[in-house]
């Protein structure tokens, strides 16, 4: 058992005590047949050692790790399309342990904030579809396997573009037959778990401020400050709403950058360290749209594209005002006003990112941002939204592969020539990274919703799993290509 020196153990969510979550035990499944493992973050925490029956006994049957005291569903309230729910909390999930990260084995989102190596953070072990807790209600406390399936997909595509993601650690499918009405039933079952940083939520909070704990929102805010933002000093609890605002902000820009809608901007899907997760009906963008929803129940477009800024800043307020129990207002406000500032500047960063290109200064770059949503604007459904980014690049060093490219005549009128004078403007960030193979292809990778549909249909009909397997390949390599 592990026999990697480099796992640590770290289950610091018990420091907490009893009234943060529950004890739980994993549903006993009928079979566990091993569909994906991730070896590549599996080595950042010292697990790629185990042996697959090993890792179906600890992410299948829920044997405790070393070190690991066992699963625990954790407590939460939060505010679901806007109304508050008391009766939340991991109902198909726990918290299946905590660990430490190699040192400088950083996510890429990481790695494209900075170059430099970071210490080791501290990382959940969490599940989806592992059974009923105490807060499953009438659920099944189960996932179906396209649900895992997609969650794969989406984080797999999110880190290759570089969007701060948990990263989809295992899938193991697990033989019931599950009865949904969202999708034909009955439908194959699965058990997911994912490598998070944190799953403390906006709704952690909400719940002790629900119920006036004074103490546990202390506890909390003390908790996640020194695990989570060691920057912020201790007892500064408009310094730690700052902390994670900015989290956020950088979060909802990639996100736009990416072209994707999450769906469910609910205050128990974003933590406080401004990490994506827990995957439900999301979609990459086929082409700029504002209005664009992931969510068929969505009815209203309230987390639709281009409403995620909103939609985030509207949570994060619903956690300052958590924060009241143990701060004065008007700081608590203060730090709440950084966040359109934030987003605005992380944005700019976001799109330079996407384009491979180096900063010129906020005035050049926000002439970048402009004229490259102006260009997708215009283009509309002529123009996908990740062809732009394939073709351009790096900038003028992509010049001749874009204008002799499958999309040339996209290129050219007065607002691409906008576009290209301020792209131009811009030097190439690292050009070596044109050399890729990936950047000769005609064609860039995507995730629209067809292509999700299609891996899927292949899995239900034929139980084959080339294509799925071959789409991971290709994300590597898109992966790799943009963040060696």
């Amino acid at each position: 058992m592990p026999a990697s020196s480099a796992y640590r153990p770290e289950p610091r969510f018990f420091d907490l005590g009893g009234e943060y979550g529950d004890p739980v035990r994993a549903a006993d499944f009928p079979e566990t047949r091993l569909r994906f493992r991730n070896d590549r973050a599996a080595a950042t925490v010292g697990l790629e050692t185990l042996t697959d029956a090993e890792w179906i006994a600890h992410f299948g049957r829920f044997e405790p790790l070393p070190g690991q005291p066992g699963p625990v569903a954790m407590r939460y309230h939060g505010h679901q399309f806007r109304h508050y729910n008391p009766d939340l909390g991991d109902g198909r999930g726990f918290l299946a342990g905590q660990l430490r990260e190699t040192p400088g084995a950083q996510a890429v989102s990481d790695r494209v904030a900075s170059d430099s190596a970071l210490p080791g953070r501290l990382l959940d072990l969490g599940t989806k579809g592992s059974g009923t807790t105490p807060w499953s209600r009438s659920a099944d406390g189960r996932l179906t396997l396209k649900g895992g399936v997609r969650e794969v997909l989406a984080a797999e595509m999110l880190e290759a573009q570089g969007v701060p993601t948990s990263r989809a650690f295992s899938l193991i499918e697990t033989g019931e037959e599950l009865e949904r009405g969202d999708e034909p039933s009955p439908t194959r079952s699965a058990v997911l778990v994912r490598l998070s940083h944190s799953h403390i939520r906006f709704g952690t909070f909400q719940r002790a401020a629900y119920f006036g704990r004074v103490d546990m929102v202390d506890a909390l805010v003390e908790h996640a400050r020194a695990l989570y933002h060691p920057e912020v000093a201790e007892g500064d609890v408009p310094g730690f709403l700052r902390a994670v605002v900015e989290a956020s902000a950088r979060l909802t820009a990639r996100w736009v950058a990416a072209g994707f809608v999450h769906g469910v901007l609910n205050t128990d899907n974003l933590n406080v360290t401004g990490e994506s997760f827990d995957y439900g009906p999301w979609r990459f963008l086929p082409y700029y749209e504002p209005g664009f929803t992931a969510a068929y129940f969505d009815q209203t477009g309230l987390y639709a594209f281009a409403r995620q800024p909103e939609a985030v800043f509207w949570a994060l307020t619903q956690l300052g005002g958590a924060l009241k129990l143990a701060a004065d207002a008007e700081p608590l406000t203060e730090a709440l006003n950084g966040f359109g500032p934030a987003y605005i500047r992380e944005l700019r960063t976001a799109f330079l990112n996407r384009l491979g290109v180096k900063s010129l200064g906020e005035a050049a770059d926000q002439r970048l941002l402009d004229t490259t949503l102006a260009l997708l604007r215009e283009a509309g459904e002529a123009a996908r939204w990740e062809p732009l980014f394939h073709d351009w690049f790096g900038g003028f060093a992509s010049s001749a592969r874009a204008l002799a490219g499958p999309r040339a005549k996209l290129w050219q009128g007065k607002t691409f020539d906008n576009f290209r004078y301020s792209l131009f403007e811009h030097e190439p960030d690292r050009p070596e990274r044109l050399e890729n193979p990936a950047f000769a292809r005609p064609e860039p990778e995507e995730m629209l919703i067809d292509e999700v549909e299609a891996i899927w249909a292949a899995i239900a009909e034929a139980d084959d799993w080339t294509p799925f397997h071959e789409k991971l390949a290709r994300l590597a390599a898109i992966r790799t290509a943009r963040h060696p």
